[in-house]
């Protein structure tokens, strides 16, 4: 087994996509016990690649929102693997709704390839539901954090990922698109993945150096499912010291704070 400092950036997108890493639905009910799931985007159907509730976490009531891939195969199918589709990210909506309305904190977790790419939701307006998703948190005057568990791919892990902080999983990623993709339309070989990953700085240390990530969360060798219980011990230390920090904030210090952050991206 190699040591951390012997993962290539292409060994970490593959811990990442492990079957036997604890998923969002773990962390939620490892860190939120009385989480409360809502379904539904009331407008056309539930997404279970969504899951949307609230729960009392470090004595104070939150908000949660994840993207969830599931562990068993039935369950990833259920789960569309992860893939949400418009029904989603509408889902989500509700949920920060919700959170402005009650001046709730908003927990996000982020473990997704991608949204669905298929046919039936770009029919029901997949881009535009992911962007009111970026336009309504960027204002939202709550304190939002987001967990990296897994992968974080594309626009489809973005819209659960304006965040005031973002925390990341040691052998997390996050990018525009897979590797897989990228060699695929670079290089028109998808064989090419670990190439595309050297080149695409997706790894968390890659995104903290940049000033994306606000913490990395340290991983046992060989990753995150050979000891969920410290995993969840760790992440939730970690988005209790980010929701003490964001607390101290008025809300026209949090919008500020946020502009100021995204803009200063690139």
């Amino acid at each position: 087994m190699k040591t951390p400092e012997q993962l290539a950036p292409y060994d970490r997108v593959k811990l990442a996509r492990d079957a036997g890493r604890p998923g969002s639905d773990d962390y939620i009910a490892a860190l939120i016990p009385d989480f409360f799931e809502i379904h539904g985007d009331r407008a056309f159907a539930d997404d279970p690649a969504v899951i949307c509730g609230i729960g009392t976490f470090g004595g104070r009531t939150v908000s949660v929102a994840a993207t969830c891939k599931g562990r068993t195969i039935d369950e990833r199918v259920r789960r569309n693997f992860g893939m949400a589709q418009p029904d989603g990210y509408r889902k989500f909506l509700r949920c920060l709704a919700q959170a402005v309305k009650f001046r709730r904190p908003l927990v996000t977790f982020i473990d997704t390839p991608g949204a669905y790419p298929g046919k039936s939701a770009e029919e029901r307006g997949q881009g535009q539901a992911i962007a009111e998703c970026l336009y309504q948190t960027s204002a939202a005057p709550v304190p939002v954090v987001t967990v990296v568990i897994g992968e974080g791919g594309s626009g489809g892990a973005i819209a659960l990922g304006v965040a005031d902080r973002i925390i990341m999983l040691e052998n997390s990623v996050l990018s525009v698109l897979s590797p897989e993709g990228f060699a695929s339309i670079l290089w028109k070989d998808a064989s090419r993945a670990a190439e595309a990953a050297d080149v695409m700085k997706l790894t968390a240390a890659d995104l903290l150096s940049f000033g994306v990530a606000d913490t990395v969360i340290p991983e046992p060798r060989g990753g995150a499912g050979e000891a969920p219980k410290l995993m969840y011990r760790r992440v939730g230390a970690a988005v209790r010291d980010a929701l003490a920090e964001l607390s101290q904030l008025t809300e026209t210090e949090l919008l500020e704070a946020r502009y100021r952050r995204y803009g200063s991206f690139g």
